[in-house]
Order: C-alpha cells, then structure tokens, then sequence
C-alpha cells in the first residue's frame, strides 16, 4: 500500500477504551454487493479490496464489520483480511454479534450461550487472535428489554482474552445503564443522523458526559437505512451542500461529526470517490445557522 495520509488534524480522535481512533471511520456492510447482504449482485473482489486498502491511506484506523455481512460470493470479513493482513499496528477492528444469518442468508439471534460461537467466526474469518471491539447488537424485538445475560456472557468472553473492549448497539440509556453495570462499556453504536429524535439526541449527550464513543450508523441514509439514501434530499441540505460545493452526503456526516468530539462515523461504500468524500466531510465544518436549520428538521422531513 502507499505511505498513510494522517488526516487527524483535520477528523480529530477519540478513544475507543485503550486505543485511539480518527473520527472518520468505515463500515464494510456494501463491500460484498451492490445492496446490503444478498439482495444485490456481488462487487468486484478486486475493486472491495482496493477500497479497503485506499481507506487506510487516507488515514482511516477504524473498520466496522459483522461476521453477517455476506452476499453469495463475498464475505466483509473475508474481504478485510485479504486487503489488510497482517494489520497496521493501530487499526481498529470492530464487530457485532447477537444477530446471525445462516449458510442460506435466513436471519437467527442467539442466545447468550451461542455468543462465544459468533466471536470465534469472526476471529476465523478475520485471522485475529482477539477482537478489538465487540458491540452486541440489540434486536428491535428488545428494545425495552433486558440485555444482561447477554452482555454478561460476552464480558466472560472478554475476560477470558477473546475480546479486548465491549460496546454495545441500538439501545436505550436504561440499557446502557444496565451493561456499564456489568462491564465496561467503550461505545454506543445506534442509529443518528439528521431528523434524530429527542432521545437519540439525549442519548447522544448522555455518552459525551460519560466519555464514551457515539458511533452513528445510517448518518448518511437516514430512513433509507440498509437501502440508502433517498434519490432526492431535503432542500434544506441540499441549499447547504450548493453553499459549500459538496455533495448531501458530505453534509450529512459533518453534521453528524458537530454533535460532539465523541462522535465517530463509520460511512460505508464500495466506491473510491466516494470513500475520499467521506473522508473529507471530517475537514468540513458548518457554521451554527447552518446547524441549527439542520438540527430543526424533523424526521419525516429529513
């Protein structure tokens, strides 16, 4: 690969427990196909590697992955050992179990027994001896529920040496409060962008005053989650995207990136334009009439 861009001046950092990231990250969930899991037609290996590869040079130290992120002929995991290993020292490997998807693509979640099995997957795929993060990753059915003997049976696994650092992945506060009881918790991936409702936004200041990383994903899709984003944006951000020449997208992680130093993205693409845009949108900074014109939107008009 070619000599690291450093783009931290421009991103700044935060800590995922021990270990220091820059604030724009990736995520690999469209490197194996033209839609997210096995609705689309597969991506060029080739191509997904050579995304993967550009990402570190541009001073990306932070990936986003899951042992189900998978079409027919691809594996996101796969994909990042084959462009990445052996590993620069200070990239940070996340993932996420719970959810499953069997050899057929068919969804499963596992019960807390079942966890160990979902981390060494993704230590076999990913030819790693640890996980650096694990997130668990809450399904919708227990939004309101209790998370404790999951998290409990992960925290074993991470004192046994499998996994260094815990988060955990579209929760509520009292969820939050209910793992950090348990374990150490270093990040809070949920669902955030533009539209966010009042509790995303309290949870999101709750993690700031904690000190722990808030990792946003669908920044960019918004409702469209896993389809993406809408073909036509709110004016509001497109009038904002004119005024600075960059694309909707682009303003959509800066402002994303404004809710504080603890926020980190983890923009997913297949595509090398697109990966630099992201990158970019860490350097761009809006002012706060723009902000808060954006921040006024609400959901349905985002």
């Amino acid at each position: 690969m070619s000599p690291r861009t450093n783009t931290s001046p421009a991103t700044g950092t935060w800590q995922l427990g021990d270990q220091t990231v820059n604030r724009v990250g990736f995520g690999a969930m469209r490197l194996t196909g033209t839609a997210p899991f096995d609705r689309g037609v597969p991506r060029d290996r080739d191509r997904s590697i050579g995304v993967l590869r550009r990402a570190i040079e541009l001073g990306v130290n932070h990936i986003d992955t899951a042992a189900f992120y998978f079409s027919a002929t691809r594996s996101a995991n796969e994909l990042i050992n084959r462009a990445l290993a052996p590993y620069p020292e200070d990239l940070v490997i996340t993932t996420k179990v719970w959810p499953g998807r069997d050899p057929s693509g068919a969804w499963w979640w596992a019960a807390p027994t079942q966890l160990r099995g979902q981390v060494e997957e993704n230590l076999r795929q990913l030819g790693r001896d640890h996980l650096d993060v694990v997130n668990l990753r809450v399904p919708p059915s227990r939004r309101t529920g209790s998370i404790g003997e999951h998290f409990g049976a992960l925290a074993e696994l991470r004192d046994a040496g499998h996994i260094r650092h815990l988060g955990i992945s579209n929760v509520t506060s009292e969820q939050l409060a209910e793992a950090r009881a348990i374990a150490p918790v270093v990040c809070v991936q949920n669902p955030y962008g533009i539209g966010a409702s009042s509790e995303d936004r309290a949870l999101l200041r709750l993690c700031g005053e904690l000190g722990l990383a808030f990792v946003p994903f669908f920044a960019i899709a918004g409702p469209g989650r896993e389809a993406g984003p809408a073909a036509s944006d709110h004016e509001a951000v497109c009038a904002v995207a004119r005024a600075h020449g960059v694309s909707v997208a682009q303003v959509r992680l800066a402002w994303t990136l404004q809710q504080g130093p603890h926020v980190l993205a983890i923009p997913g693409t297949s595509d090398l334009d697109h990966l630099a845009q992201n990158v970019a949108s860490g350097a761009l900074r809006l002012s706060e009439d723009e902000m808060a014109g954006l921040t006024s939107l609400r959901p349905d008009g985002a």
